[in-house]
């Protein structure tokens, strides 16, 4: 954007992504013609920055700094007496409306202020000055941000902020006052999107501190805006304001309502005649989803989605009393989309559903969600809280119900069922204009305006909605830049230019890129994985350490990596590859790689799409009735519904590596595990020592079935029959010697297939014992040469091969023949031929 516009700064306490307000709120500035920045929080220690559509992105790094107690006391002298000369403006602006007698303090006053103005700068601060609020001491923290990001603010010199929430209140003003006092004119406002007071706040501190710090600094913004006319009324009442707030609701873009090809009734894997229930948004008890969820029983036949993007404590409650109440089935976690598609996704379900509790927030306010279903075409189900049943009532576009009461959702959920096309004759175009950010955000931009005198040059682009956040720079040497690579083409000037990651479980993606650049000349490789250090032991080319995935820096070096570079990806475990900038799965980062053209298949590997409860029915040694407790076996129900959701809404090729998981994403193709047969051929014999060495090398006991038949081979070694070898925490490169030296290979029994380490093994000849599934057979085309068993039957196994010698010798080399066949890459690169299309 040209420099001569005038500059807006929106700021905020959080890291942008997914505050749909904030970043609604800086696009409708910068389509008004304002030169826009948009401040948040960094992740890490580093300033990120990057743009958004018209709009520049600085999120900013916030140390403690107040573990300094010598750096606490120096900012508290000047941050005393710039809030002071904030308050100081308040009062002046106030007196001036009291006519001649006003004035005259005020000129009083100003004179003061300007003699302790020069002080203040001759100085370079300011007199220690008494006790200037309880909040700084309560929670130190909102000063730690004014020390971050006033530095950044004042560099920056906007003629505008826009302070979002009670976190942003002290920055606002602080820093409005600072660039005052060094004589720039600058303007501020601050949103209050929620009545600090009604909130209840996670500790006492917090609860003290947020009201005080409102009390005090409020009345010194230019503006004041809030979400809801009641509010507005209260903070009138509350703070003596001398103008009442502008209403900003958070609601959707209209214009971008039925731009999107998103489905949430696909995502949930249900038919079009199947009745469905949606909540979109946060989880929390506050939120009161539970009551709904206790309805179902009474509502045969219906289903609800649950759309969110974490997996907190209240979704595994949530989930765990649909287990208990045998509606499991019938309860869908479904993964977020991008805001400006969201009225898009829903739009699919039979109704949406507010069960929020009687809390006073709740009461005041009409929360996003009901302007979303509205802009979905679908009525809306809510409890009884004030203004949100009221206006439902009004317009006649949904049903209340007694907040915390399930008997009486159900009665509400049935009358909307039953006369939804009724209720959605209410959702006409004046409701939806009023319930749109481009009316709502109008009040805002024309508020920039009046408080600054400043009206901008008309917007010389074509404004946009479809906005994705992308980097601005991208400084230092590429990610994972002198890393060991692995022995395929690397990614150069072919037809296909095919990237791999991040997941890459036991080194697969890197024996996938080895099979697949041996046998095609036109593609070349480059693969990814996010991990732990301790799993860096496998080749990549590129390597990022797990825990810097959420950083910018590293995710923006990856969109500047992928977006120009792939022709295709091959995404494994569903996981996103850009970091979590988009958020914890790879939906978040398919709209800007369709964008960018890169064509996309999705490739499981177990855990991932293995879905619990159906494992459970099907498979007699399921792993699942070993899970730890019930809190992992939750998060692994959702985590594997969230993934089967994206596979069936997103519309790509899918891949799995064994053959068992076809039970759970039935229109996905076999890419066989490939295994390099060479690197684990042996000439060692097997069965020829008195006491032959028996191997079982688990990554997770549980996981394995190992607890249930250890015991047996323990009690085979103490009888002089065998030696047991149970290996763990071996690194990789170091298994092969392990699998090379031992006898037999006993793999696993939990989950129905045989996986890397049972073809590992088999490729070095070894006869190898595990529990197989009949699918397994059927996919292959035959019977693997693996000795089939269960695990309480391990023993018995073992037993059979020590007295037929010549027997193991025979499974040992059919093995090796049966690796070779089927997992040395062939197979596998003809399943992924189609895909891999120029």
């Amino acid at each position: 954007m040209p420099s001569d516009r005038p500059k807006l700064a929106v700021i905020v306490a959080n890291n942008i992504r997914g505050d749909s307000r904030v970043q609604k709120s800086a696009l409708a500035a910068a389509y008004a013609g304002w030169d826009v920045t948009l401040v948040g929080r960094a992740s890490g220690d580093e300033i990120e920055r990057s743009t958004y559509g018209p709009v520049e992105v600085i999120r900013v790094p916030v140390p403690l700094t107040l573990s300094s107690e010598q750096q606490a006391r120096t900012h508290r002298r000047d941050e005393a007496f710039a809030l002071t000369t904030a308050r100081h403006e308040a009062r002046s602006r106030k007196r001036s409306a009291s006519g001649a007698v006003g004035h005259l303090w005020a000129g009083v006053t100003d004179q003061g202020f300007r003699v302790r103005r020069r002080l203040h700068r001759r100085a370079g601060g300011a007199p220690t000055p008494g006790a200037t609020g309880d909040w700084r001491k309560d929670w130190p923290g909102l000063v730690d941000l004014d020390l971050a990001f006033g530095p950044v603010l004042e560099d920056l010199a906007p003629d505008v902020i826009h302070a979002n929430d009670i976190t942003m209140l002290q920055v606002g003003a602080s820093v409005a006052a600072r660039l005052r006092a060094r004589g720039k004119r600058v303007a501020w406002l601050y949103d209050a999107h929620e009545y600090v007071p009604g909130v209840d706040w996670p500790d006492e501190r917090r609860m003290a501190a947020y009201p005080a710090l409102e009390r005090e600094l409020i009345g010194a913004a230019d503006a004041v805006v809030t979400v809801s006319p009641e509010i507005a009324d209260l903070l009138v009442k509350e703070y003596d304001l001398p103008e009442t707030p502008v209403v900003v609701r958070n609601t959707p873009i209209r214009a971008a309502v039925g731009t999107g090809e998103v489905s949430v009734r696909a995502a949930a894997g249900l038919g079009a005649d199947v009745p469905l229930l949606v909540y979109s948004g946060y989880l929390h008890p506050q939120r009161g989803i539970g009551t709904a969820v206790r309805a179902l029983p009474d509502l045969p036949g219906v289903h609800l989605a649950v759309v969110t993007g974490q997996r907190n404590r209240e979704l595994r409650e949530l989930l765990k009393l649909a287990v208990e109440l045998d509606v499991r089935d019938r309860v869908h976690v479904v993964p977020y989309v991008a805001q400006q598609h969201v009225a898009d996704y829903l739009s699919s379900a039979d109704a949406g559903v507010i069960c929020s509790q009687r809390t006073i927030n709740y009461e005041l306010s009409l929360p996003t969600k009901l302007a979303e279903y509205l802009h979905a075409g679908i009525p809306a189900i809510v409890s009884d809280v004030k203004t949100l049943a009221a206006f439902v009532r009004d317009h006649e576009v949904g049903e209340v119900f007694v907040a915390d009461d399930p008997s009486a959702f159900r009665e509400a959920a049935a009358r909307t069922l039953a006369n939804r096309d009724q209720l959605r004759a209410g959702i006409t175009d004046a409701v939806l204009d009023d319930l749109s950010w481009e009316h709502q955000s109008a009040g805002l931009v024309d508020l920039y305006t009046r408080i600054s005198g400043i009206t901008p040059p008309s917007y010389d682009r074509t404004p946009t909605w479809e906005v994705y956040e992308a980097p601005r720079r991208v400084p230092g040497p590429a990610t994972g830049a002198g890393l060991p690579s692995g022995r395929w083409r690397p990614m150069g000037d072919t037809p296909v230019r095919l990237g791999l990651g991040p997941a890459n479980f036991a080194g697969q993606l890197g024996a996938f890129a080895q099979a697949i650049t041996d046998r095609r000349a036109d593609v070349s490789c480059e693969v990814v994985i996010h991990a732990s250090k301790a799993a860096f032991g496998y080749p990549a080319d590129v390597k990022i350490r797990k825990g810097a995935t959420d950083r910018l820096d590293v995710q923006l070096r990856e969109v500047e990596r992928i977006l120009p570079r792939y022709t295709h990806l091959i995404a494994d475990a569903f996981r996103p590859v850009f970091g979590q900038l988009n958020g914890l799965d790879i939906a978040g980062d398919l709209p800007a790689l369709r964008h960018a053209g890169i064509q996309v298949a999705l490739l499981a590997h177990g855990s991932d799409v293995r879905h619990p409860l159906r494992h459970l029915e099907r498979y007699p040694d399921s792993l699942y009735a070993d899970v730890p407790d019930d809190e992992t076996l939750a998060e692994r129900i959702a985590e594997t519904e969230r993934n089967q959701q994206i596979a069936a809404s997103a519309g790509l090729p899918l891949f799995v590596t064994t053959p068992d998981l076809l039970a759970d994403l039935p229109t996905a193709t076999w890419a066989p595990l490939v295994v390099d047969v060479d690197a684990w051929h042996t000439e060692a014999p097997v069965f020829e020592r008195r006491r032959p060495i028996v191997l079982h090398a688990p990554s997770k006991r549980w996981t394995k079935g190992t607890d249930r038949f250890a015991a047996q081979l323990e009690e085979l070694d103490r009888r002089g029959l065998i030696e047991f070898q149970l290996v763990e925490g071996v690194p990789w490169r170091t298994m092969r010697e392990r699998v090379q030296a031992a006898d037999v290979v006993i793999d696993q029994f939990s989950v129905g297939a045989y996986g890397v380490f049972a073809a590992e093994a088999m490729a070095a000849g070894k006869p190898v014992i595990a529990g197989l599934s009949p699918i397994v057979s059927e996919v292959v085309g035959e019977t693997p040469p693996i000795v089939n068993a269960r695990a309480d039957a391990v023993a018995e196994a073992v037993e059979r091969l020590l007295d037929d010698r010549d027997e193991a010798a025979r499974i040992g080399a059919a093995s090796r023949t049966f690796v070779r066949r089927h997992h040395d890459g062939a197979r596998t690169v003809e399943a992924l031929s189609g895909f891999l299309a120029p």
